[in-house]
């Protein structure tokens, strides 16, 4: 079985640090995306939510978790899924591109192998409405917000 690619992207108003600043929060994760709710199972480095950490939201009867592989501030989160969905080796990516005009592209992309034969488009579907709806819904949440970057 073949590796898929999703890729997903919104602009908000806001500035990079106020998108990141959520992000890298998973307690605001259920305020914006389709997450219904949100636990710290492991802390990671620095504490509460850095690398290392291991996130577990839920939606609905699935529970994904996910841990922390790289956060570059007000730039970029990389996180791997290690359980919740039917796919193996899942990294997925959150990054955050000004645009110049004042609006933040968050691009959101993602690799992953489906764990089932066949199953690929139907995983890779679910997959990409599941990221659309948290970039959407993150993009319309912080368009809204002040930019909490310093000047």
């Amino acid at each position: 079985m073949g590796r898929r690619n999703v890729d997903v992207e919104a602009v908000s108003t806001a500035g990079p640090a106020t998108i990141y600043a959520l992000l890298t929060d998973g307690t605001t994760w259920p305020r914006w995306s389709p997450i219904d709710s949100f636990e710290l199972e492991r802390p990671g480095d620095p504490p509460p939510e850095g690398v290392g950490a291991i996130r577990v939201l839920r939606l609905g009867r699935t529970t994904g978790r996910d841990e922390i592989l790289e956060l570059v501030p007000n730039q970029r989160i990389r996180y791997a899924t290690l359980s919740g969905v039917p796919v193996r080796d899942y990294l997925g990516t959150v990054e955050l591109e000004p645009l110049g005009d004042g609006t933040t592209r968050i691009h959101w992309y993602s690799s992953f192998v489906p764990k089932v034969f066949g199953s690929g488009a139907i995983v890779e579907r679910s997959i990409r409405r599941f990221l659309q709806r948290c970039a959407t819904g993150l993009a319309e949440y912080t368009s809204d917000k002040p930019d909490t970057s310093a000047t």
